[in-house]
């Protein structure tokens, strides 16, 4: 972690290269595993600010009980800001980083992974690194939605376009973003976006508006992460999310509701028709269900989940298109939950180069 240095007998602690940030509320569930992978982290100088955002189980013990782990308070939430964006600059602020790592509690880093991230950053020369996790699914519903989720942002936010400083294409993963504390600092960091429930995308736009370079890929050869750990977290994370990541939230649940109807509907007739002795007609659906099939999973593909869970994706179309509505009328209806709190509305998402209105805290 941090390096030490003699200077006149006095041992001085020398400024780490990366300050490792991590929020946590509420967090005992996988906190552990996520300090166990970080404090292991070697190749580079660094430290570890855990920011307590008002935990009221064992997150803090958790925390204080890895040496060398500096655990801190978010302090009060001020009116109009985010829980995370509280947390995330009250670590920010005590941080002593040339970067700064943001990563959520329920991830784990792999081995050499930080020194990795901080060398692919400088050879890219990027302001504000990304990486998508590996993402961890268990369970039925995990398996069929997060699939077809994660399809859908690859295919909105495509990494060559947001790696591209002539695209205004631009995007982050909160799970783990990497930036220069300079170029952090520049844009105002997390109190310019104070408001937002979308900071990472938010983050990325600003750090790209300035003219500075982000690069932005499936990192699963660095961290993994599971994101909710039942149907419940499931559908609040994806409600307080997906209408912000889409322009179109509404459009886009007809058209996924559609495909599941064609792909199911294809399937069905053709059965039928087979059971009727009518062969050419049946053939003729079931190889319309087979493409429509196909092309399905040659979206889902891009989402870097296996197979097992990529052949479920069909049966997370429909609850896919419910989550988005369900998002798009909470967003309008400014009931927005998340961890405890509650958040007003939030204008929906928008072309890659705009902004988003902050929401506010209601309660």
């Amino acid at each position: 972690m941090t390096a030490s240095d003699s200077v006149a007998g006095r041992e001085v602690v020398s400024a780490p290269a990366v300050s490792v940030i991590v929020p946590a509320r509420n967090e005992e569930e996988c906190l552990w595993a996520c300090l166990d992978s970080l404090v292991r982290q070697a190749g580079v100088n660094f430290e570890i600010v855990v920011v307590d955002d008002g935990s009221i189980d064992r997150t803090r013990e958790i925390a204080e009980s890895f040496a060398g782990v500096r655990v801190v308070d978010a302090g009060p939430l001020p009116a109009s800001w985010s829980g995370k964006n509280n947390a995330l600059t009250a670590g920010a602020r005590l941080a002593r980083g040339e970067w700064l790592l943001f990563t959520d509690a329920d991830t784990v880093h792999c081995a050499g992974s930080l020194a990795g991230a901080l060398a692919e950053a400088r050879a890219q020369g990027a302001a504000l690194l990304s990486y998508s996790p590996e993402q961890e699914v268990h369970g039925f519903w995990e398996r069929a939605v997060m699939p077809v989720v994660f399809a859908e942002l690859a295919g909105r936010y495509r990494p060559a376009e947001v790696s591209d400083p002539a695209s205004n294409v631009a995007a982050a993963n909160g799970q783990y973003i990497l930036v220069l504390r300079s170029a952090y600092e520049a844009v105002g960091g997390h109190a310019a976006i104070a408001g937002d429930l979308l900071e990472d995308v938010a983050l990325a736009r600003a750090v790209k508006r300035s003219g500075r370079k982000i690069f932005f890929r499936f990192g699963g050869d660095a961290v993994r992460t599971r994101m909710y750990r039942s149907f419940g977290q499931m559908r609040e994370g994806w409600t307080k999310n997906l209408a912000l990541l889409f322009p179109s939230p509404l459009r886009l649940a007809v058209v996924r509701l559609l495909e599941f109807g064609l792909i199911v509907g294809s399937g069905v007739v053709a059965g039928r028709l087979g059971a009727k002795d009518r062969v050419g007609a049946a053939i003729a659906m079931g190889v319309l269900c087979a493409v429509l099939y196909g092309l399905l999973l040659k979206r889902i593909r891009m989402a870097h989940f296996s197979w097992s869970s990529d052949v479920l994706a069909v049966v997370g179309l429909p609850m896919f298109s419910y989550l988005l509505v369900r998002s798009k009328v909470a967003h309008r209806e400014g009931r927005v939950s998340w961890k405890g709190r509650e958040y007003g509305p939030q204008r929906e998402a928008i072309p890659n180069s705009g902004t988003k209105a902050a929401g506010h805290i209601r309660a």
